[in-house]
């Protein structure tokens, strides 16, 4: 019985191997780096945008955002703050995304599945999130810059939907 008794503690160890705060660090650097790949690459700004709230919904959890561009549909903050307590959703943290120069790009929205405020880690994030919004934003309204497939005006709106997750952390 010993020996069983060994082997599922020895099991139960290798399972909840902990991760380093070097390596946490390592992989929000991966992840950094990619977006920024992308938005120099000129990837279609919906997609860097959507990129950035799947990274920071599965880095905190439980978590369900969008980045809204002034002119979108889906500004009215409370048509959305609506909607996400439908699905039972409570409002976590809206951010602005700011150029450089103060002017307003866009805003950051983020709704969790329970009533609770951001740590000073995840203020952080959301920081770094909103940054890289930014960052993509400016970089898309660069004159010179095509839009989508080479055809001026022909970018399409964001319509994002609030959808219950698929998973969550």
């Amino acid at each position: 019985m010993d020996e069983y008794h060994s082997r599922s503690r020895n099991r139960s160890r290798v399972l909840r191997l902990p991760v380093s705060s070097d390596d946490k660090i390592e992989y929000l650097l991966r992840a950094e780096e990619r977006l920024l790949q992308s938005i120099s690459a000129r990837r279609p700004l919906l997609e860097v945008l959507d990129r950035i709230c799947i990274a920071i919904d599965s880095e905190i959890g439980n978590m369900v955002s969008l980045i809204s561009l002034p002119g979108d549909d889906v500004t009215d903050h409370a048509a959305i703050a609506r909607i996400a307590a439908l699905f039972g959703l409570h409002a976590f943290c809206s951010a602005g995304v700011v150029a450089e120069n103060d002017e307003l790009l866009g805003s950051l929205e983020m709704y969790c599945c329970v009533p609770r405020r951001p740590s000073a880690r995840e203020l952080q994030l959301i920081e770094r999130a909103t940054c890289l919004a930014a960052i993509a934003i400016t970089r898309h309204n660069e004159p010179g810059h095509q839009g989508y497939c080479g055809l001026e005006g022909n970018r399409p709106r964001r319509r994002r939907v609030l959808a219950w997750p698929v998973s969550l952390n």
